[in-house]
């Protein structure tokens, strides 16, 4: 009863109403909500700091901002999701009305954001995609690779601008969309505003994910291991968040020779080849089940999927897997 009663006092202020109506449409910085709200900074972080205590926000870092959301789990939720069901007077339904219409400003201003930033790097990123086959080939791909797979919880490793999670969202239960850069992850946030599917966007880094044993159902790493200078740990840590009997899916690029990609993009790796990944795939527990070759141009594309072993499985990974190679 007395979490209750603290839920009621925390809400129990038009502010903070306003902040509870404005974080179920989206996630906020405090700057941000300080914009909307047409307050001081100081102002909006003492109406948030009750409710965060109240266990009705949760507070989430990306390097130097925090992002605040609703809280999910437990019965506070639940008392949360019921708040468009709520007796807002006339007057109370205008201003969260009009906040609604600020909070319409901040979405363009992110998605300005993400638009600078692809001008200043089109040059770098069309150098790069002009050496291997077109990325609309490569996500069809994955997604027929994919096809008829419980992605259920899906995690997106090395997410970038949030591509893969804009592709496999209509399939998904729900996507966590990760990345260490923060700048990359606003530029994400932009992208997948508005989806149909819940979307959780965290900082961390692939060698330490932010993620509990087995709460995953699928994975994606897509063009992201060859940032990786030790790839075989990246894999471990992603089978260690990867369920039983849940699908593992990489791609990156085949085995090649082009040492400027080390300067130009900053890859740690240059390819890598079916053996190294089943491997590496073997040794975390993950069956290699089947391999895919897009070429086009001097980079090949490479697809392994693989499933985390479950206690059904007896045989060790075999040395074989459906693998095709398609001219582009």
């Amino acid at each position: 009863m007395t979490e209750l009663i603290d839920v009621f006092r925390a809400l129990a202020d038009p502010t903070r109403l306003r902040v509870v109506a404005l974080l179920r449409e989206m996630e906020l910085a405090i700057g941000e909500l300080a914009a909307v709200l047409d307050q001081s900074q100081p102002r909006v972080s003492r109406h948030v700091r009750i409710l965060v205590e109240a266990k009705i926000v949760e507070r989430r870092r990306e390097g130097s901002w925090v992002f605040l959301r609703i809280a999910e789990s437990g019965s506070i939720g639940e008392i949360i999701g019921q708040a468009e069901n709520w007796p807002f007077s006339t007057r109370e339904a205008l201003v969260i009305a009009h906040d609604a219409r600020r909070l319409a400003a901040v979405r363009e201003d992110r998605a300005a954001v993400a638009e600078r930033y692809f001008a200043e790097h089109a040059a770098e990123w069309d150098a790069i995609r002009s050496r291997h086959v077109a990325e609309s080939e490569v996500e069809a791909a994955m997604l027929a690779m994919m096809h008829n797979r419980r992605l259920g919880h899906l995690l997106d490793i090395g997410t970038g601008t949030g591509r893969m999670a804009e592709i496999f969202a209509p399939t998904a239960r729900r996507i966590t969309a990760l990345d260490r850069s923060p700048e990359m992850l606003r530029i994400a946030r932009a992208k997948l505003a508005g989806q149909g599917v819940p979307i959780d966007l965290l900082q961390g880094d692939f060698l330490s994910l932010p993620l509990a044993d087995a709460s995953a159902d699928s994975i994606v790493i897509h063009q992201a291991l060859h940032f990786a200078h030790e790839p075989d740990r990246v894999i471990a840590e992603a089978a260690r968040v990867l369920r039983r009997g849940g699908h593992l899916l990489i791609v990156d690029f085949a085995p090649h020779e082009d040492e400027a990609l080390r300067a130009l993009a900053a890859h740690a790796r240059l390819g890598f080849s079916d053996a190294q990944i089943r491997g590496w795939f073997a040794s975390a527990g993950v069956l290699l089940e089947t391999t895919q070759t897009l070429e086009g141009g001097d980079l090949a594309v490479k697809l392994w999927l693989g499933r985390r072993r479950s206690d059904e499985d007896q045989n060790p990974v075999s040395e074989g897997g459906q693998s095709k190679r398609l001219a582009a």
